[in-house]
């Protein structure tokens, strides 16, 4: 089995870690903090204190990391990544990011002999741990069809866009989607409470409604009781800065997103209220 580095062990990471384990490869992991990789070690993962040493003898080198001053730090800071990568390696990076920021660091990647893969991803750490991800991609076609073999043992679902860049496009685009359903959900349920009607019926209905995605359903019962997570999946900083990214992918080609712009507010003052609170929080601001 070849050789795989995972750098970034949150929820996301640690999950595509523990899958790429227990599919046999060998894989190396590299986190900010000790701590997140110890149970994968006592797994058979080796720990590696830099990114450098992390990527030196890797074929595939896998990102999940929180934003694009992560990913410059991992990739192109001291010790980083690029900094050791034999010139055949794939960057996977499958953190969601700027537009700019990918078209800044696969052009770099390239100039170094790297074969760049833009593979933001969706679904939960469950999904990661059971290779039920789908994967966001943009790629030379070519350089995907050398690496899918391992894509696949991540994901059920691979999604190819077309050209470097495409990935993390579509990803921005549904995580600002997702930001406004949230927003929309939490004006909603604020609405119906101040209207006195019976929550449980409201709960109900909302989640059998056509309004229902997955994303509705997954919220309306937390938000509506105030049950927040203490350790949530999403947090309110995450969902804000992936909606300041998709408003600049928007901005770029001069694309209308007024409702995106308004969730984008809701969640910057959500962010501002408490950085690392589950997202559905977003209601307590609208219920101020």
């Amino acid at each position: 089995m070849k050789k795989i580095a995972v750098l970034g062990l949150g929820k996301m990471g640690y999950g595509i870690a523990s899958r790429l384990l227990q599919c046999g490869y060998t894989v190396v992991v590299w986190n900010r903090s000790y701590s997140k990789a110890e149970e994968l070690i006592n797994r058979g993962a080796i720990w590696a204190e830099t990114p450098a040493l992390a990527a030196s003898e890797a074929s595939f080198v896998i990102s999940m990391v929180a934003d694009d001053e992560a990913s410059s730090a991992v990739w192109m800071a001291e010790f980083g990544a690029f900094e050791t990568l034999r010139p055949d390696a794939f960057v996977i990076e499958c953190s969601t990011l700027s537009a700019d920021h990918v078209a800044g660091i696969s052009t770099i990647a390239k100039e170094k002999g790297f074969r760049y893969i833009d593979c933001p991803v969706t679904g939960l750490p469950d999904a990661a741990a059971n290779g039920k991800l789908t994967l966001l991609v943009g790629a030379d076609a070519e350089h995907l069809e050398i690496v899918k073999p391992v894509l696949k043992d991540l994901s059920e679902n691979i999604r190819y866009f077309g050209a470097v860049g495409t990935g993390t496009a579509y990803k921005l685009i549904i995580n600002l989607m997702g930001a406004v359903q949230i927003a929309a959900l939490a004006e909603g349920l604020a609405l119906s409470d101040r209207l006195g009607m019976d929550r449980e019926a409201v709960i109900e209905a909302i989640e059998s409604s056509a309004a229902a995605s997955p994303q509705v359903i997954r919220y309306t019962r937390k938000m509506a009781e105030l049950t927040f997570s203490e350790d949530p999946l999403f947090t309110t900083s995450l969902r804000h800065k992936d909606a300041i990214y998709g408003l600049k992918l928007a901005e770029s080609v001069q694309s209308p997103v007024p409702l995106g712009k308004t969730a984008t507010l809701w969640f910057k003052a959500a962010s501002d209220a408490g950085s690392s609170l589950d997202e559905a929080t977003v209601i307590n601001m609208i219920n101020k």
